[in-house]
């Protein structure tokens, strides 16, 4: 994977967006043009954009609002690469993305280049306080988007009848068993949630404040493929008393019967899973963590194993006293791997693990202001919250305070189960 991921880690701000903006190109290397036109599913977006709207994130709030001899690339780019910022433009339906045939990728990564460029130049001369804020900033959106292009782009391949591997290269080291789950034993009392102040947060993380948790006991590894697959036959997705109202109708109108991206043979009655590597065998994968389920699955799964699924107030004090590591993007597996060693694993990669808690505002929350305000106090409403990152999540982007959140029945990302009790 050394081919595919560079170290963000680097001496001056100037270095460290120069590293994160190689790392996007990077991940696209093993892409072809038609790869990257793709996008399969509602909630993806195909890979070209992705290089085009993180450009698009450092043009629109550092370069065009805070230099006055900035010169756009192209007047059209402000609508037509904005996601969904209301207040800077209007933009095209999420849905058309694939139809943006125009601009052609050469003219994206000029685009790219010539961004890059203007503001490399002002880092690196020594910019405004402001200025780095926001590229700071822009840096941690892009390493959200590097996630999501590979999360995206499996979806792609896996939608291809030919099934083709992103990275065409065997699994290593999925023989060994995963260690057994055990429970870690949490006080509870009076703690403190939230970033502390001490680097860079979006706001959504702040502001600290204090809670209140009972005793509670957190498993120490996620759940595996072999015991999610025993629940799947034990009969879980027919069993409406497992499940919640809503997901209940999910199943049945999506016809879910596993997680996304396993498949059973019909006639030998065989599992396998696609992954970024290509399809495998179930079997070569039972002592991996389970991942692409929705939250409606954890919570079914959690009440069939007779737990729960943990608040993000539970995951984040458990998780603060530990290092930020384990298996994420720079590892290069991008797939979960088998839990082994001593005492609570897998906090950090691997799945992001679904919590118990809806996304909404910590108490005195304020969105940040103007357009920035929308990156994610608007979407405090149907969401629920993941912790931990993914075996996609580069290294320098996660901490023990981040707040993911999808919708209850998205299933399309690295999204896993640990269990609570």
């Amino acid at each position: 994977m050394s081919s595919l991921a560079t170290p963000v880690a680097a001496t001056s701000l100037a270095q460290q967006f120069c590293n994160v903006r190689r790392q996007s190109e990077l991940l696209c290397a093993p892409l072809t043009p038609e790869d990257m036109m793709v996008q399969s599913c509602a909630e993806a977006s195909p890979a070209k954009w992705h290089l085009a709207h993180t450009t698009w994130f450092f043009e629109t709030f550092i370069l065009r609002e805070l230099d006055p001899g900035y010169r756009p690339f192209h007047p059209d780019f402000l609508w037509l690469f904005n996601s969904y910022y209301n207040s800077v433009s209007d933009q095209p339906e999420k849905k058309l993305r694939a139809s943006f045939s125009r601009p052609g990728l050469q003219e994206i990564q000029a685009y790219r280049e010539y961004v890059e460029k203007a503001l490399h130049k002002w880092l690196k001369a020594g910019a405004p306080d402001e200025v780095e804020r926001r590229a700071v900033m822009g840096m941690h959106h892009e390493q959200q988007h590097q996630e999501l292009l590979l999360t995206d782009i499996k979806h792609a391949l896996w939608t291809n009848p030919l099934r083709p591997a992103y990275l065409g290269l065997p699994f290593e080291n999925l023989n060994a068993a995963a260690v057994q789950m055990e429970w870690r034993e949490y006080a509870g009392g009076l703690a403190d949630i939230g970033h502390t102040g001490d680097g860079f947060c979006f706001d959504n993380e702040l502001p600290r404040h204090r809670v209140y948790l009972e005793p509670f006991e957190l498993a120490s590894r996620l759940v595996t493929c072999a015991e999610y697959l025993a629940f799947v036959e034990d009969g879980g997705y027919r069993r409406s008393e497992l499940w919640l109202s809503e997901g209940w109708q999910a199943v049945q109108t999506e016809g879910w019967r596993a997680p996304l991206y396993w498949h059973q043979d019909k006639a030998s009655g065989e599992w396998s899973a696609f992954t970024l590597r290509g399809e495998v065998p179930l079997s070569d994968l039972a002592q991996t963590a389970v991942c692409h389920v929705s939250y409606f699955e954890a919570d079914a799964f959690a009440r069939w194993a007779q737990k729960r699924l943990a608040t993000e107030a539970e995951w984040e004090f458990a998780a603060s006293d530990a290092r930020v590591g384990g298996n994420l993007l720079e590892d290069g597996v991008l797939h979960t791997s088998v839990a082994s060693g001593y005492g609570v694993q897998q906090m950090f990669g691997d799945a992001w693990e679904w919590t118990a808690s809806a996304y909404l505002g910590y108490p005195g929350f304020h969105a940040l202001p103007g357009a920035l305000g929308e990156y994610n106090g608007k979407f405090m409403s149907n969401q629920m919250v993941l912790r931990g990152g993914s075996c996609v999540t580069p290294r320098t982007h996660i901490r023990a305070t981040y707040r993911n959140f999808f919708s209850p029945a998205t299933r399309w990302q690295f999204s896993g189960i640990r269990l609570a009790k």
